[in-house]
């Protein structure tokens, strides 16, 4: 199962756009097989200063370990699905990923 966890700041478009995008990649990719769960670190400033999050949006991958990170935008689905080493069937338009 993979566990994600996404550090957002506020409900910025920023923000909004990186959870419809983290949405879209799990309804893709993982179905049925992860954990997701949404930080926003202006109401939970001590989560983030736990998680070592120094930017927003980052994404982690926690578990399966080891934990992989990515800060920033989420738009290019290929790029995200490499950086957290989650295979897919289904890259999104830049082309297909498989595990």
């Amino acid at each position: 199962m993979y566990r994600l966890r996404l550090y957002i700041a506020g409900q910025s478009p920023r923000s909004r756009k990186a959870v419809a995008q983290l949405r879209d990649i799990c309804a893709q990719c993982l179905p049925s097989d992860h954990d997701m769960s949404i930080i926003d670190v202006l109401e939970s400033p001590e989560l983030a200063e736990e998680g070592r999050v120094l930017a927003t949006p980052t994404l982690v991958r926690i578990s399966p370990p080891p934990e992989r990170r990515i800060v920033g935008d989420l738009s290019d689905q290929r790029i995200v699905l490499q950086a957290l080493d989650i295979g897919c069937d289904h890259g999104g338009s830049s082309g297909t990923l498989k595990r």
